[in-house]
């Protein structure tokens, strides 16, 4: 059964940089093997995480790229992807777009803003989530 898991934002350091959380949560899929798209709002995210996996942690090497760059794609063990671009679905998605994610996916992660007025939109994303019967988490980070 699939999964999604709201990731709610609530430590300074993730208050500070929300994107260092995606990091946190892509090292934790990559250490466990799962095969991750990142969904990046815009290009301009796509390109902030991408330089963010390189700095976050001087000790974490996370195999990453932004889809399109090059023919790897299908073999790089994280994928960012900018709207503009296509991917096949992989197990493990982390949703930074404000839809919900379709397809065949394991898990979902939902990175959910530390401001309550934020929040409306994903309250809705988790009651679409519980009507297509994916078992619901969630985490204070």
């Amino acid at each position: 059964m699939a999964r999604a898991d709201f990731y709610l934002i609530d430590k300074p350091r993730f208050r500070e940089e929300p994107l260092l959380l995606v990091c946190e949560l892509a090292r934790k899929a990559f250490d466990a093997g799962f095969p991750t798209l990142v969904l990046a709002r815009d290009t301009a995210q796509a390109e902030m995480i991408d330089d963010l996996m390189w700095s976050f942690d001087p000790d974490a090497y996370l195999p990453h790229q932004i889809a399109g760059s090059d023919e790897e794609d299908d073999v790089t063990p994280i994928l960012i992807l900018a709207p503009d671009m296509d991917s096949p679905m992989r197990p493990m998605v982390i949703n930074l777009r404000d839809a919900p994610v379709e397809g065949d996916f394991e898990r979902v992660l939902e990175v959910v803003p530390a401001d309550p007025a934020a929040r409306a939109p994903l309250r809705e994303r988790w009651k679409q989530y519980q009507a297509r019967g994916l078992e619901l988490n969630k985490h204070d980070m």
